[in-house]
């Protein structure tokens, strides 16, 4: 009794995951291996600046030590 169970639980399962995986994979596809084509101008110098003078944000320690 207990293994016709296990087997129609696992017919289920396998019929399930089948049907799941037909799906509507043709419809609205597209061609996902088209490759990107822009072009990057890596010549061009950074002229942002960088703020190196950033305040200390570390509280003092006030717990008493024993």
């Amino acid at each position: 009794m207990k293994n016709s169970f296990k087997v129609a639980f696992l017919a289920l399962a396998i019929a399930v995951s089948a049907a799941a995986c037909k799906g509507k994979s043709a419809e609205g596809s597209g061609d996902t291996t088209k490759m990107d084509t822009t072009a990057v101008d890596t010549s061009k110098m950074d002229t942002t600046k960088m703020d190196t003078t950033k305040m200390d944000t570390t509280a003092a320690d006030t717990t008493k030590k024993m």
